[in-house]
This record gives structure tokens, sequence and C-alpha cells, in this order.
């Protein structure tokens, strides 16, 4: 696996050879990072000390935007700044993402994710990805090519085929979808099925059962009911609510907080 493969080589890099690029760091929220002839936006956490290790989050952005975005959304850098964690959002070739075949992207993303570790002190061992819409669809392809070193990947409103079938997966897959989204549309299943949305990493995780863990609240307007699968190589869980197209308030920091072992806050 290639990401693995990156990770062993880079724990051998010299620590005081990645500090001292820190200081001279060109690229910063609004001025992207260069990876060959494409780049990347990353956000630092709030009072980070500039060597502890950071968690990263790798974000996919929507249709028609860029990675400047989430590094200014409040429901996305609006979380991982204040809970220590790293973001990274790379930038979509003509402002899309080709998560329906291919490799293009997931090659670009983990040449991302290897700039992103000679720039900065990453913890390996929590490493998040996420998207939003098209980028959710992206967030899945990546995970399901070169997901197995992956933590957690977090999906908001945007799916693969639940018939395709991934070579590798994170450990844990948290996936939020509205029932009255006409974008990327909920997907059901036969039947109505309404836990069809991550059949997928059910089937290659080896889930059983669903656990029904009722239904919860981040902001008073808007509610999520939860079902949990425990798997035999990992942990699915799916979060329905009955709105449209959008990122839910408190949604990633909610998924940030319960991964990393917080007290559950908002933002």
């Amino acid at each position: 696996m290639r990401l693995l493969a990156l990770v062993l080589a880079l724990i051998t890099t010299d620590a005081a050879a990645v500090e001292s690029a820190l200081p001279g760091n060109p690229c910063h929220i609004d001025t992207p990072c260069a990876v060959g002839e494409r780049s990347y936006h990353v956000r630092e956490p709030d009072g980070w000390d500039g060597v502890s290790p950071l968690p990263v989050m790798l974000h996919f952005h929507g249709w028609a935007r860029t990675g400047k975005l989430p590094v200014k959304h409040q429901r996305i850098s609006g979380h991982t700044r204040r809970r220590g964690v790293l973001l990274v959002a790379p930038n979509g070739l003509h402002k899309t993402w080709r998560f329906r075949g291919g490799r293009e992207d997931v090659d670009f993303a983990e040449a991302v994710l290897e700039d992103v570790m000679r720039r900065y002190p990453v913890d390996r061992e929590t490493l998040f990805v996420s998207g939003y819409s098209f980028g959710s669809a992206m967030a899945w392809r990546f995970v399901c090519e070169s997901g197995n070193d992956i933590r957690a990947l977090f999906a908001v409103a945007g799916t693969l085929r639940q018939s395709e079938t991934c070579a590798e997966a994170p450990a844990v897959v948290r996936h939020v979808h509205g029932t009255s989204d006409r974008v990327m549309d909920f997907p059901f299943g036969p039947d109505g099925d309404g836990l069809h949305p991550v059949r997928l990493w059910r089937d290659r995780l080896g889930c059983g059962a669903a656990t029904d863990e009722g239904r919860y609240q981040i902001v008073e307007w808007l509610s999520f009911d939860r079902h949990r699968w425990d798997c035999a190589e990992g942990d699915v869980i799916l979060d329905v609510h009955n709105g449209g197209h959008f990122i839910p308030h408190g949604w990633l920091g909610r998924q940030l907080d319960e991964m990393l072992g917080l007290e559950p806050a908002y933002p």
C-alpha cells in the first residue's frame, strides 16, 4: 500500500529538518502549497506550539469550489482549529474531482499528504479523511483505494455506488446524509431501505446487525438518527437527518470529539 510506504519512509525523516522548514513555510490559508502543477491549502490549529505532532484531517471540497473554502469554513476549519487538528484541503482540477474512476486524484491526494508530512510534525496514527458533496464521494474513493492507514472517514452528503468493491478501507466510517437532499440524493436502498447509504462499508468491513442508537442533537434545530455497526474489521456509523444538501452545524466537530476522546462541544 503506497500510503503505508510513504509513512514508513517519512518516519525516518530528520526531525530537525522538519522543524526548520516550519518558520519559513510560505503557504498558509489563502496561499496554497504547491505539489507539482497542483496545490492544496492548509490551516494549523489555534495555539499550536509549532512542535507537537498534529492529527490531520484531509478534506475534499465540494463541486465548483477550491480548498480555500474549507480552511475558512466555520463548519470545517472552525472545528479542526479548536481541536488541535491540522486541516489539509487539496484543490481539485477544474474545481471538481474524478471519483467515478481512475487514480489521478487519489495519487494527487497521496502526494499532498507526503508534502504535509515534510512540512509538519504529523501524528501518523491519527489521519482522518473527510469531504462534502462531490468531495465526500472523492473521500470515499480515496479511502476505497488508499485507506488502510486512515483512522476514520467523515463523509457528508456524497457516496460511491454501493455495488463497488474497495481494495482498502479505513478503520472507522462515519457518514451523514439528509433524506431531503436533491443534489446528491439520499441513496435509499430496495424498498426504501434507509440504512443503504453505507452498505458498501458494511460489506467490506464484515458488519453484523445495526444498533439503533436513537436520536441526538448538536444544535437545537437539527436532529440525527444514528445507527452503528460493530464490524469484524472496523466500525460504521450512519447519521441521518431530514434536511437537504449541507454540512450540518457541529457534525464534523462531534466526530472529531468522539474519535479524539474529547468532551463533546459546539462549535
